[in-house]
């Protein structure tokens, strides 16, 4: 098959994407209910935040703002998975149907056509919530907007969001070989509920669990500290880049390894 270039896939994407906002927009009212449940979603955290803390005064060493911080830093980072590999929670159904071997027929990257075909804007609801929220926990802590700091905040939430996509590509990967995959989505999604909060709140168990083995801790906690804490950034912190292009590597891998034995067996 003729290699594609970058600038192939981002026409083509662009195209579906077009056409996938159009069918989305003639349900004006669902798209409506569904960005208003996620932005009250979203507040819910908030509040719960302003609870917890209005009885604490900080926990375990971390202050509201800085707990905020965390809170809009893991939104923004999840928006991606949210928006662009929302499609993943439809795999199951084309594998076990029968319907996912017309993807393996497509002169062009599996895994880029099946995850482009679905684009959820109703994310963009989390993402302005959540750079709200970071914007304002940023001011009260009183970083300044120095331009270093930006492009670092950038090259951070980029990598963090790396992270929940790797685990959400690699749980959605198992319907090829798991007949109740849903299962395993679905705890890997409710692992982001999570990263809200610094590792250092939980056992040394989960610490390790969180770090080592589902590295939910690199979605926020991690990157957040070099921006939070310039002056004690852990060696982790700085490898949270090269942690999330790895695992998101090795989850696509797993992916097509699974897309390729699916269209090889003919299950």
């Amino acid at each position: 098959m003729k290699r594609r270039g970058i600038g192939f896939y981002f026409k083509i994407y662009f195209k579906i994407l077009a056409q996938d906002i159009k069918s989305k927009m003639s349900y004006r009212a669902d798209f409506l209910i569904s960005t208003i449940g996620m932005i009250f979603t979203n507040v819910s955290g908030f509040i719960s935040f302003w609870i917890l803390f209005h009885n604490f005064s900080s926990i375990n060493g971390w202050g509201y703002y800085e707990i905020l911080f965390l809170y809009g830093f893991s939104l923004v980072s999840l928006t991606p998975v949210q928006c662009l590999f929302d499609n993943n929670w439809s795999l199951r159904q084309y594998v076990y149907s029968g319907d996912f071997i017309k993807y393996c027929f497509r002169p062009i990257n599996l895994f880029f056509y099946y995850q482009s075909e679905v684009f959820d804007i109703k994310g963009l609801g989390q993402l302005a919530f959540g750079l709200g929220t970071l914007i304002y926990a940023w001011i009260k802590i009183g970083i300044g907007f120095a331009p270093l700091m930006i492009i670092k905040m950038i090259v951070f939430l980029i990598t963090a969001s790396l992270i929940m996509i790797a685990l959400q590509n690699a749980a959605a990967a198992t319907c090829f070989w798991i007949q109740n995959s849903f299962y395993v989505l679905d705890l890997a999604y409710r692992f982001r509920d999570y990263a809200h909060y610094p590792v250092t709140i939980f056992t040394p168990i989960f610490r390790f669990i969180f770090t080592f083995i589902i590295p939910i801790a690199f979605i926020a906690y991690y990157p957040s500290l070099v921006i939070l804490r310039p002056g004690e950034v852990p060696i982790l912190s700085w490898l949270s880049p090269v942690v999330g292009i790895i695992f998101f590597a090795l989850s696509y891998k797993f992916w097509m390894w699974g897309a390729f034995k699916y269209s090889g067996t003919g299950s």
